[in-house]
């Protein structure tokens, strides 16, 4: 137990714990773009039994309305309607408090060995990715907020439908600045997972001169694709291509 707690304490303790939460995180991250994915696919006549049918076009079922629901269902009926996703949720939550506490706790300690500020960083982890790690994760924090009040609850959004998640993502980015912000979050994003992924792999022990030269095209690809994912369906919305 006492090696446990010294573990945590220290700075590699800390960085583990960043590295998992950071992979549940990023679980999450691909989970959420194949879903946002599936807006591409639209809507299609409702067909006898489809619980999703009319959520956001009169008479039609719509991709995204059905993965939504399949998300709500997972489970069910051998646990609750919902409780599997509502502990997937929990789950998440804790995952972005350990993240942001392990960060918070490393950043502090960095700061208290550091007496007076680096005169050239010339580490080749000093990137511009890991120099903007705080307020990408605070942009980040911030637009996570913005999203739950946009997507979720409604409060933020023009013509919120409640399950209509088809409608209620194209009625959003036929806004420009809706758009703005989205890219702006989403390429805070794509630096945060570059840095993030690279360094994980790192603390995790996948380090070997054999393929430590991957690491850094295989984060740059990954984080592309990602941010790719993102902005293809929004940007396709406000082209007019998704309505």
């Amino acid at each position: 137990m006492r090696r446990v707690v010294n573990l945590y304490r220290s700075s590699v303790g800390k960085k583990i714990l960043m590295a998992l939460s950071g992979l549940i995180l990023f679980g999450f991250i691909v989970g959420h773009m194949t879903g946002n994915l599936k807006v591409l696919q639209g809507c299609e006549p409702a067909q006898p039994g489809d619980v999703a049918a009319g959520l956001s076009v009169p008479g039609q079922t719509c991709a995204m309305d059905t993965y939504a629901e399949f998300l709500r269902d997972v489970g069910y009926p051998l646990l609750p309607h919902g409780a599997l996703l509502w502990g997937f949720r929990i789950l998440l939550l804790g995952a972005v408090a350990v993240h942001i506490f392990a960060a918070f706790q490393l950043w502090r300690k960095s700061r208290a060995a550091r007496r007076e500020a680096y005169g050239t960083m010339t580490d080749i982890s000093f990137t511009y990715a890991s120099r903007t790690m705080r307020w990408g994760g605070i942009i980040i924090l911030l637009y996570v907020v913005y999203h739950l009040l946009h997507f979720t609850g409604g409060q933020a959004h023009t013509d919120f439908i409640k399950g209509g998640v088809h409608h209620n993502y194209v009625v959003a980015f036929q806004s420009l600045l809706v758009l703005a912000l989205y890219f702006i979050a989403n390429a805070a994003l794509c630096l945060h997972l570059f840095h993030g992924l690279w360094s994980a792999t790192q603390t995790l022990g996948a380090n070997h001169p054999k393929y430590n030269h991957l690491r850094r095209p295989i984060a740059t690809a990954v984080s592309l694709a990602i941010f790719i994912g993102f902005m293809t369906p929004p940007v396709l919305v406000y082209a007019g291509v998704v309505n």
